[in-house]
């Protein structure tokens, strides 16, 4: 279940800001990423596509999840060792403040809500669930107030900053909630009978998905190789985000594999993340692989400003002129004219440079240059 859930946000904030691609296949969603508690979890409003390695959750509502069946107490010792010669003993630590009061040590990171907090996370859960989200996030805030260590607490809160748009903020909170899962992951290799956090790379996918839409393309990067390791396995949904990410910086060879690895995980249904596939593969010199993606996202997808764009630019590279400015035109003039904008096509859409190349000649042959 979490994977399915997981699946959700990550490839929902994929293609909608100025880092990704403008294409939807449904009406357009506020900017979301978002990632839920495994146990008796529901689906939550998002904003782009996503998919599991069963199912394809539209436009509309996708949700992430994260697991919450591994929370738990643990104790946390900080060991210092004082030699006096050949001596050696091990005592727990002391921090002072610098009045030199003693203050307590940090309180254990938990996996599992107990008591007061359990019970306004459950209910949490089961507003978000119900689409209330901001009803929802005022008791996630509750959470982190009661349990600043609930690792949880933190995610979920994530979830409806995303859902509202709140990138900066949600990319703090999962930051957080991050943090709080590799100190008890550390704890756990160094004591037995400590619950982990084993939602690691979902988190990292989920920040990553943040971040790849929030203008920090390399530390996406970084998240989404992070996760993707993690994960250990081809997984549709990381290798979509980590393949844009890799798009992102340049870097298509690397791109091209994971779009391809992605795509024959989800080769019977077209996605719109097909598109920038056939993007990269243009970028590439590869043409013939970039045309024929191009056809099935064509037609399935017809209308689509962008695809129109696209496909009338592999047109033009296959030297059918006639048939480019056909397709070209074939977008109403108002969607038309910000394909002659430059600033569109580098925060907006995102193309790389061979399309954006082959755009500016289309737009100059139908006389749309002139309205940049």
């Amino acid at each position: 279940m979490a994977n399915i859930m997981a699946t959700a946000v990550a490839w929902l904030l994929l293609s909608r800001s100025a880092q990704g691609a403008a294409f939807v296949a449904a009406p357009a969603v506020p900017k979301t990423c978002i990632i839920n508690s495994r146990v008796q979890h529901k689906t939550l409003p998002q904003l782009y596509t996503a998919l599991d390695d069963n199912n394809h959750h539209n436009l509309d509502s996708l949700t992430i999840d994260l697991s919450n069946n591994l929370f738990d107490d643990r104790r946390n010792f900080i060991k210092s060792v004082v030699s006096m010669g050949l001596i050696a003993s091990s005592v727990p630590a002391v921090a002072l403040a610098e009045d030199n009061t003693v203050l307590a040590p940090p309180s254990p990171v938990q996996v599992v809500a107990t008591g007061d907090t359990k019970k306004l996370f459950n209910e949490g859960r089961a507003l978000e669930a119900q689409g209330n989200i901001l009803a929802a996030q005022r008791l996630y805030v509750k959470v982190t107030k009661i349990s600043p260590r609930f690792i949880y607490g933190w995610a979920n809160l994530s979830n409806t900053l995303v859902a509202q748009g709140q990138l900066n903020d949600a990319e703090e909170t999962y930051s957080k909630a991050i943090n709080l899962c590799e100190e008890n992951l550390k704890e756990a290799e160094e004591s037995f009978g400590i619950k982990r956090c084993d939602d690691l790379y979902l988190l990292l996918l989920n920040r990553g998905s943040v971040r790849l839409n929030n203008g920090m393309p390399k530390e996406a990067l970084t998240d989404l190789q992070k996760a993707n390791t993690l994960r250990a396995r081809p997984d549709a949904v990381i290798l979509q985000n980590l393949a844009r990410a890799q798009e992102i910086n340049s870097f298509y060879s690397q791109s091209d594999k994971s779009y391809t690895t992605a795509i024959s995980m989800t080769a019977n249904e077209v996605n719109p993340f097909w598109l920038r596939s056939s993007m990269v593969k243009y970028q590439l010199g590869d043409l013939n692989g970039a045309m024929d993606l191009m056809k099935r996202v064509e037609n399935r997808f017809p209308e689509a400003p962008e695809v129109r764009a696209a496909y009338a630019v592999l047109l033009l590279a296959k030297g059918d002129e006639d048939a480019a400015r056909k397709k070209f035109l074939e977008i109403p003039d108002r969607q038309r004219v910000k394909y002659a904008d430059g600033e569109f096509l580098e925060k907006v859409v995102a193309w790389p440079s061979a399309m954006k190349e082959g755009l500016s000649t289309l737009t100059k042959a139908v006389g749309d240059s002139s309205q940049e």
